[in-house]
């Protein structure tokens, strides 16, 4: 199996650089602290298609102040967020905001520590910057193109392993229960000694990735969203990060795995032995 590589991305300004990553990183402490006061305690859910579909007033908060605060600083730059859609040309603009206000929402709402607030600025390349708040561990992951990835300001640097026996792998659910070939993907992991973890936030999932503690994240279906901020911190850092099809992608659209590079490759295996299974039966 040949691991096909991403294209080299477009050079960014190094103002623009500099300023989104202020800029992104002053709302991600925003969102810290009225995730931190508010998760667990009255917060009020609106139940779509699915029992865990969750909609908060903390969201529609979050995102209109992440929104009013960027068209400030940005102007011209749209936004793309979870809770209120695209503005206007961001399909076409040569920058877009992307915004999870609440990532890991169920969680929220039951109080239980694990969700995100995720930021990005992603160009025709892929992420351009990407931040992602941590509240419960009060940590602020923060990439920009070209300069790393750091964690309240201190250098972050992938450390390859080349084993997967006692390492862990995340993935997340789909929208209405584990996603196609899931339960064999997790029994090749086990085969392989691996432990598989759905803790409930996409974002902090492959952040994990980024920060050493998983070796792979593999993604089903998502929202860009859901992905943009934390895929820079797992680019910068030096994960390798690929579509379903085992091709090279800085932000891809069709299933998505993250992972140290001298594991990518079996671990893609898995996961498309699966996808063989499931197509032949």
């Amino acid at each position: 199996m040949t691991l096909l590589s991403a294209r080299p991305p477009q050079p960014v300004e190094p103002g623009l650089l500099s300023r989104a990553l202020e800029v992104a990183g002053r709302l991600a402490n925003d969102a810290t602290d009225v995730i931190t006061a508010t998760a667990g305690r009255g917060a009020h859910p609106d139940v779509a298609d699915s029992p865990f579909d969750w909609v908060t007033d903390t969201d529609r908060i979050l995102e209109r102040h992440t929104r009013r605060v960027l068209t400030a600083e940005f102007p011209g730059i749209p936004v793309v967020g979870g809770e209120f859609g695209a503005d206007i040309g961001a399909d076409v603009a040569t920058y877009r905001w992307v915004v999870d206000p609440v990532d890991g929402t169920a969680n929220y709402v039951a109080g239980v520590p694990w969700c995100a607030f995720s930021l990005a600025l992603v160009d025709v390349s892929g992420p351009v910057v990407g931040v992602v708040a941590d509240p419960y561990r009060a940590q602020i992951y923060a990439a920009a193109r070209g300069r790393g990835t750091r964690a309240n300001g201190k250098p972050v640097k992938l450390v390859d392993r080349n084993r997967i026996a006692g390492s862990i792998v995340c993935t997340e659910l789909a929208r209405k229960g584990p996603w196609p070939g899931m339960g064999s993907f997790i029994e090749r992991a086990a085969e392989a000694h691996a432990g598989v973890r759905v803790l409930g936030s996409a974002a902090l999932s492959i952040a994990q990735v980024a920060l050493g503690h998983a070796i792979a994240a593999v993604l089903h279906s998502y929202h860009e969203w859901d992905v943009a901020g934390s895929v820079a911190l797992a680019i910068e850092a030096g994960a390798v990060v690929l579509d379903r099809r085992g091709e090279g992608s800085r932000l891809p659209t069709d299933g998505l795995l993250v992972a140290a590079p001298s594991v990518a490759e079996e671990v893609l295996s898995w996961w498309q032995e699966t996808e063989r299974e499931i197509r032949a039966s």
